[in-house]
């Protein structure tokens, strides 16, 4: 059985790191002439990279968000247009429909026979618009889908790249295990 003193002789051995909270052990590392220790880090250059760190994270987010912000501004003038659109071909169909309600009275008077070719000419004329401005607005929401679709793909194509292009992906498995060797003893 070892004695407390050879126990305690045994630990100089240790060291006692805290990384972050996290406690642990680890052997000392006796300094060889090959290896040098790395010189101590100011700390006016230590603030300095933070802040540089900072700022370049906070020039990213205001990026992300001024193409968000043109974005809503691109998709809200998309559906301004189309709510014009819809508002002129409104606009245009009841001119139609009264100047067309009062050829077909005009008409009606001058030969009645001729009336029921007129409405139906009228009535294809009315519908025909009303499908064409349909189009138009199944066209426009059409655009406004791909456009969220692609927003989205970018989004989740930004997301995974995050995640692919972490600096631990960068290495080898031999380099990988030789730097968790040197990080645990």
């Amino acid at each position: 059985m070892s004695t407390p003193a050879a126990t305690w002789g045994e630990d100089d051995e240790w060291e006692l790191i805290n990384d972050d909270g996290f406690v642990y052990r680890r052997k000392r590392r006796i300094p060889s002439a090959t290896t040098s220790a790395p010189p101590p880090l100011d700390p006016a250059v230590v603030e300095k990279n933070r802040l540089e760190r900072k700022k370049m994270a906070l020039l990213k987010l205001k990026d992300k968000h001024q193409q968000e912000i043109h974005q809503w501004e691109h998709w809200s003038n998309t559906l301004n247009e189309m709510q014009q659109k819809s508002l002129i071909l409104q606009q245009q169909k009841s001119r139609e429909q009264n100047n067309a309600s009062t050829s077909s009275s005009d008409e009606f008077i001058a030969s009645p026979s001729q009336s029921s070719d007129v409405d139906c000419r009228h009535l294809v004329d009315e519908l025909l618009s009303q499908a064409e401005s349909q189009e138009a607005i199944i066209k426009h929401i059409s655009n406004l889908c791909d456009l969220a679709e692609g927003l989205c793909s970018a989004s989740e194509e930004r997301f995974k790249k995050s995640f692919t292009e972490l600096p631990i992906w960068g290495l080898s498995p031999q380099e990988l295990m030789a730097s968790l060797m040197r990080i645990i003893p």
